[in-house]
């Protein structure tokens, strides 16, 4: 019963909890024996909140019993933990904030608790979401569910293989250059950027404020739609987030895709890329014309400076943010003679290796000579990336790539190495910096790993993007497929003295 139950779908187990033949505490419960099972192997979650789930699944029987349910109601969500929480630590995955609590929810887990949903825990992360395969958290690695060897991919690397081992059915994961796409892709699940102002950013813990954006994951499309109708919507705690209206995404998703107008940039073609990976894209891009769709090259000339762009901005906006914690409000405080003094001990030894380079990044852009010469001239171009988009657009309806140029990689391969571990974001971070959204869809395997079909959109245009991606996974099989954790586990050491 209870594999049965983790293998569900959320809108599978929507149907179950509203004909009655399963409880949300039974749903719950299950899910919370698959994740004491798993996660001595696993690691995707931080923080487990195993009684509080239970209440909350009480709660939403209560309101099924009672005819007052939502989409959400029961539903079994984890969350990635850099989004505040009330009633569990918040800890960015870093020393810094280790046992932090947080006097209040982030909107969008507000959003969530409204609608009865059922919190499982909070999960893995690189630290301040900085990072491309969940090796830079504070705390352990988590493994890839498809090879336990391997990176489940970053920063949301938890969220993604909760879901894709079946510890949750939904999650809520942060992208600010790829962090919910590349892990989707790495685990073979759906993961979706909106549009940058679809969803409130209050409560997230900011990484880069211009770039941030939350997100769902799920093992379906129509999840995905579900979980993105649930926490979008103007919040005027945000102020980046816009008051448009909120379409009804999983309702839509059945329209045709013929005569749909999908772009393949010529720019994509890039050094480094596995051969397979291009292989299986090439495959999944047949298959949309196979189903009426037409393949339109269309060019983005200024994507190449991209990455290079990127770690400009972010890193600049990092130095900006991360200049709050230095112990004196919350967090860790380490107490000196001197008040420089305790601020470079707080901050020295609270934050690790990773964040401390992309602050000194930052604050080096932003220093004073540089200003123009870096940060200013990087936001030039990322106005020029935005004019390719949008002038991509006037043609084509959505633009299609790889997720990422290869399959998860080893753990340790690219720690050494922050160069090729930027480079896995080089096809994802070009819609964080025009504000667009951006889904991860399953699309077949290379070497026996996952493999990652991405879709951009126009800003706002979710429906149009979910549509496509909609129509790919019903004409294949590829997201059926399951993680063969009882044969890995079998072979595999437990433990969680990583990082």
């Amino acid at each position: 019963m209870t594999a049965e139950l983790t293998n569900l779908t959320a809108s599978e187990a929507r149907r179950r909890l509203d004909r009655r033949e399963v409880s949300a505490l039974e749903l719950t419960e299950a899910h919370l024996t698959r994740i004491e099972r798993l996660e001595p192997h696993l690691h995707a979650f931080i923080t487990v909140t195993a009684e509080g789930a239970r209440a909350q699944a009480r709660e939403a029987d209560r309101r099924i019993a009672a005819g007052e349910s939502a989409a959400l109601t029961g539903i079994p969500v984890a969350l990635k933990d850099i989004l505040c929480t009330v009633d569990a630590p918040t800890t960015a995955a870093s020393n810094i904030l280790r046992g932090y609590q947080s006097p209040y929810d982030a909107t969008v887990v507000r959003r969530l608790r409204e609608q009865g949903a059922v919190f499982v825990g909070k999960t893995n992360t690189d630290e301040f979401a900085m990072g491309s395969s969940t090796e830079n958290s504070a705390f352990f690695v988590t493994r890839n569910p498809w090879d336990l060897s391997r990176v489940p991919g970053g920063s949301s690397g938890g969220s993604a293989a909760a879901v894709a081992a079946g510890e949750a059915p939904l999650a809520l994961g942060s992208d600010t250059g790829g962090s919910i796409r590349q892990p989707a892709g790495f685990c073979g699940v759906v993961g979706l950027k909106p549009t940058y102002g679809r969803v409130s950013r209050y409560g997230l813990l900011a990484f880069a404020s211009s770039l941030d954006q939350i997100g769902p994951f799920a093992r379906s499309v129509t999840d995905v739609a579900l979980l993105l109708a649930a926490i979008s919507g103007h919040d005027p705690c945000d102020a980046t987030s816009v008051a448009l209206p909120v379409p009804d995404y999983a309702a839509a998703l059945e329209r045709d895709i013929r005569g749909m107008r999908i772009g393949i940039p010529r720019e994509y073609q890039v050094e480094g890329m596995d051969p397979e990976v291009a292989r299986t894209v090439r495959d999944a891009l047949a298959e949309l014309e196979r189903l009426g769709a037409e393949l339109v090259e269309v060019s983005l000339p200024h994507t190449t400076y991209a990455l290079a762009t990127y770690y400009i901005i972010a890193p600049a906006e990092a130095s900006a943010n991360l200049a709050r914690y230095d112990g004196v409000k919350y967090g860790l405080s380490i107490q000196e003679e001197t008040l420089l003094d305790a601020y470079l001990q707080t901050r020295g030894q609270g934050f690790g290796p990773e964040v401390k380079r992309r602050i000194m990044l930052g604050t080096y852009a932003l220093s004073s000579g540089y200003y123009d010469a870096y940060y200013v001239k990087a936001q030039k171009v990322r106005t020029l990336i935005k004019r390719d988009f949008d002038q991509a657009f006037e043609q084509v309806d959505v633009i299609a790539s790889p997720t990422s140029p290869t399959v998860a990689f080893g753990i340790g391969e690219r720690v050494d190495d922050p160069i090729q571990m930027y480079l896995a974001d080089i096809f994802t971070i070009p819609a964080n910096m025009a504000g667009l959204p951006g889904i991860a869809v399953p699309c077949g395997f290379a070497h026996g790993l996952p493999v990652s079909l991405q879709l951009v959109g126009r800003a706002f245009d979710e429906v149009t993007l979910l549509q496509v991606a909609y129509a790919y996974e019903q004409a294949t099989a590829w997201h059926t497929q399951r993680p063969p954790l009882d044969a890995l586990l079998a072979d595999a050491p437990s433990g969680g003295d990583e990082g």
